[in-house]
């Protein structure tokens, strides 16, 4: 075999070294039809970017791809790993089939006429307009705004006899995961990084396994598994799972707790606003309502507390004035339309204060009265190392149900809902 690849020419060692199917492993093939979504979840250096890359590059030889759209967590990530990385669209791939790339308009152009075009998940509204034949989506669990992107990625989707999308990620406990692997139309495949270790330094794989092994860090970002649970964390998914109702029964206290940023615009923290009630025993807290909102003015806010009070009839209000204190007051006051206002202050730390209402779920003192997918998020975050941005949701919550069970305010008067 050595002597006959010694003997081939230039232009055949570079045709055979750029041969996909001689050098791809099993999880990097397109599964079998029909599907709409194939998500291939994998460790670090499984081949995951190599797979994208080359579904695109395959698609767009068969003529089967003119307008494909490319969707990273950011600009900066399609450029330097979907594109400029050493398994990018620009460095795969016979070089006379490889696309050219033009920086100022986010463009990739084929020779063959087939165009490409770079998104980033920071800007879901930058999907909006354009219709594209197929997709490649990569790290999706990393995406600023997961559900919104790929929503209007999938409604961008709209030529050709069957669009579709790759989609390509290390796997990390977030609901949009959890909710597309069981998605009509989506197949899921798996790999490890263990899988490519012909692809990896020697020392890479024994360093990892050295460090992480059957840790959850390993298990995660090495052997690619979905983990639905964080360790530490003061909640589970199945915990949540658990306190779901069907129909809410009397309430004899209805209250909205806010946990209010301390600056507005794009990347501030949310403004945590959750509705809740106590029911008439006095025995246990429903949570009725997330009406919690992000990247808004102060008086954008206020407007949102209102209108959850106003919907909700709540009997008051009840805002954190850690950060702001007057400032807090005279911003719901402006807006309001009479109803009253109490004030609780922080002492300790959020994961502190939510111990005891975490205890609270697990004796069943704690239902839901719907899902809130990234309320369950934060909660199953709460308390664990590396939790990620504020809580601002979950932090309203141990508000209003400290405020409903472990307080003595408040007069009851029994309503029905």
């Amino acid at each position: 075999m050595r002597a006959q690849i010694a003997a081939l020419k230039d232009y055949e060692l570079v045709t055979l070294l750029n041969a996909w199917p001689l050098h791809s492993h099993a999880h990097q093939t397109p599964p079998a039809p029909p599907w709409d979504i194939w998500l291939l979840m994998g460790g670090r250096g499984c081949g995951k970017t190599r797979a994208g890359a080359q579904w695109i590059a395959g698609r767009v030889a068969s003529g089967e791809a003119r307008r494909i759209a490319l969707v990273a967590p950011t600009y900066n990530d399609a450029r330097e790993v979907m594109l400029e990385g050493e398994s990018g669209l620009l460095n795969i791939g016979q070089p006379s089939e490889r696309p050219d790339y033009i920086a100022s308009r986010r463009r990739l152009e084929w020779k063959c006429g087939a165009v490409g075009q770079i998104f980033s998940a920071e800007d879901p509204d930058g999907l909006r307009g354009p219709q594209f034949d197929c997709a490649w989506a990569d790290e999706f669990c990393a995406w600023s705004y997961p559900e919104d992107t790929l929503s209007n990625l999938r409604l961008c989707l709209r030529l050709g006899e069957h669009p579709q999308i790759m989609m390509t990620t290390t796997p990390k406990p977030i609901d949009a995961l959890r909710a597309l692997v069981k998605a009509p139309g989506v197949i899921v495949t798996k790999a490890c990084t263990q899988d490519n270790r012909a692809h990896l330094a020697p020392g890479f794989i024994r360093a990892m396994q050295a460090a992480y092994g059957d840790s959850r860090i390993g298990r995660q970002e090495l052997a690619g598994e979905l983990l639905l649970d964080t360790p530490g964390a003061l909640w589970s998914r199945a915990q949540l799972d658990a306190v779901q109702i069907e129909s809410l029964p009397p309430l004899s206290r209805i209250i909205v707790a806010v946990d209010p940023p301390v600056t507005s615009g794009a990347n501030a923290d949310a403004c945590g606003i959750i509705v809740a009630g106590l029911t008439d025993d006095q025995q246990r807290a429903i949570i009725l309502h997330d009406a919690t909102v992000q990247g808004e003015t102060p008086r954008g806010w206020a407007r949102a507390v209102m209108s959850a009070c106003d919907g909700w009839d709540a009997d008051y209000i009840l805002a954190e004035v850690n950060q702001g204190g007057e400032m807090v007051q005279t911003i719901l006051a402006s807006e309001n339309s009479g109803v009253p206002v109490r004030n609780v202050r922080a002492h300790i730390s959020k994961a502190r204060r939510a111990q005891p209402v975490a205890v609270l779920y697990e004796q069943g003192g704690v239902k839901h009265a719907a899902r809130f997918p990234l309320l369950e998020d934060e909660l199953c975050r709460m308390g664990a190392e590396q939790a990620g941005r504020s809580p601002d949701r979950a932090d309203a919550l141990v508000w209003a149900v400290t405020e409903l069970l472990l307080s003595k305010r408040g007069d009851p008067a029994v309503r029905q809902i």
